[in-house]
């Protein structure tokens, strides 16, 4: 029961209030996992002025060996490494790609351009399910949460480089 598994990978991709690069975003993500693409929509009127329910991002949500095969390329885009502090307190971890055309298998498209993309992983334990099921939900105890090192350590296991960036000094 202590085992941590990949429950999802999410990939999303803000546009703002461009509908042109929703477009092109939609088209990125669609070709990158051949899923179909949601549209992310604002909640609220934001301090920016953006109006409620306006079109501003794109997400896709891969699970189960989908999410495993896809995770290993990202990896490769962002040569396995990635900092401590990438990781959340719930044993999440989230990295970005600068440019989609570093995953291999992505071929770049003059249509859409160069973008980039914020990759989400989400960990969990056999039992999670009490959090999610329709009848009697419950909260996870304390003793079966995801701690911050647990995370690292799989990820480690999954062949991630988990180190602190050294500084660089010019002389």
């Amino acid at each position: 029961m202590k085992d941590l598994r990949l429950e999802k990978v999410t990939l999303n991709m803000g546009a703002g209030d461009s509908a042109p690069r929703l477009e092109a975003s939609k088209k990125v993500l669609a070709v990158l996992t051949g899923k179909k693409v949601v549209v992310t929509k604002t909640s609220k009127r934001t301090t920016f002025g953006t109006p409620k329910k306006k079109a501003i991002g794109v997400k896709v949500t891969l699970r189960k060996k989908e999410a495993v095969e896809l995770l290993q390329r990202l990896m490769k885009a962002v040569e396995a490494k990635i900092k401590p502090s990438q990781f959340d307190s719930s044993g999440n971890f989230s990295f970005g790609i600068k440019e989609y055309i570093h995953i291999p298998g992505a071929n770049y498209d003059p249509d859409i351009g160069i973008l980039g993309l914020d990759v989400a992983v989400t960990l969990e334990k056999p039992g999670f399910r009490v959090k999610r099921r329709a009848k009697k939900k419950s909260v996870v105890g304390k003793g079966h949460t995801i701690s911050k090192e647990e995370a690292i350590k799989w990820a480690e296991k999954f062949g991630f480089i988990v180190k602190e960036e050294e500084e660089e000094t010019f002389y």
